[in-house]
This record gives C-alpha cells, sequence and structure tokens, in this order.
C-alpha cells in the first residue's frame, strides 16, 4: 500500500461513521480508532507497521520523509493564491528556534525554495516553492496545528 492509497484511507476513515479500522495487506499492517485516549504507533523493525491513535492524528501517523512540496495545493483567493498545507502537522517557520525563518513578509522565493516545515510524528517534512512568487501573507503561526489543505500562505507569481 503506498503513501496515496494510506492518505484516501484515513479520509474516507474520517468521513465514515466507523469506529474501527484495521487492514492487512501482505506483510504491511494499520489500525485506526476513534475516542483512543493516548495514541501509540508502533514500528517494528520486519515490514509489519500498526498505528493505533486517535482519528485528529491517524493522518500524521502516516506521514513520509520525503519533501511535500508535490502535493503542495494552490488556491486562487481575493488576496491572491494561497499555498495550502499538504498534510496535517505542527508549522515551523525555521529548521531550528535560533535560526532565521525560511521566508517572511515582502519575500521573493524562487521555485524550490524551502518556504516552512510541516512536522508529523517527528519527521519534518519542507514545503518547498512550486514557482517564483513573492510572500504576501503568513497565515499561520510557528509552533500553530495546521490541517490538510488549510492555507499556510498568500503569494503572487512574479
Amino acid at each position: 500500500m503506498d503513501f496515496k492509497d494510506i492518505k484516501e484511507l484515513i479520509r474516507v476513515f474520517d468521513k465514515s461513521e466507523l469506529n474501527k479500522l484495521r487492514i492487512k495487506e501482505a506483510e504491511f499492517e494499520i489500525s485506526m480508532q476513534r475516542g483512543f485516549e493516548g495514541g501509540v504507533t508502533t514500528v517494528s523493525t520486519t515490514p509489519m507497521v500498526q498505528a493505533v491513535a486517535p482519528v485528529q492524528a491517524i493522518s500524521t501517523s502516516v506521514a513520509s520523509s520525503s519533501p511535500a512540496s508535490s502535493e503542495v495545493k494552490q488556491e486562487v483567493s481575493a488576496s491572491g493564491i494561497t499555498i495550502n498545507a499538504p498534510m496535517v502537522g505542527t508549522y515551523y517557520s525555521s529548521p531550528s528556534p535560533d535560526s532565521p525563518a525560511f521566508c517572511g513578509i515582502g519575500d521573493i522565493v524562487r521555485k524550490g525554495q524551502t518556504l516552512c516545515i510541516l512536522e508529523a510524528m517527528k519527521i519534518m517534512n519542507e514545503v518547498e516553492a512550486e514557482y517564483d512568487c513573492k510572500i504576501v501573507d503568513i497565515l499561520v503561526q510557528n509552533g500553530d496545528p495546521v490541517e490538510y489543505d488549510m492555507p499556510i500562505f498568500v503569494v503572487e507569481k512574479v
């Protein structure tokens, strides 16, 4: 099962009225459960992965370690184009607390340049610019949780 299939499975489970779901396919296994307090994710040395977590955290339990830029979604709003979160996670504007931000309001960023980091289950996923643009507004604060498809930046193409 690939990452896109897992994301789709989570989306369907989130919209369903199911309370518990367990799928096993060859050596891959995933379990999801609503209302479970104190979510746990266990990864063994074998290809078997078991994830049990509350619905709010399920999306983050399957985050990939590759850059998330290929999944960045843009929308056109009245004030410009928005760059939306490609996953659920925690927004970080810089690689560490004492480092400068990747970008700020008014900055011109180039295609492929890192805009921010979204942390999901201790995995840091870089969100990169899909094209050259100017940052018009940053809609979230450092350390804020973001939802899938939530607008993060308002930009203008340059």
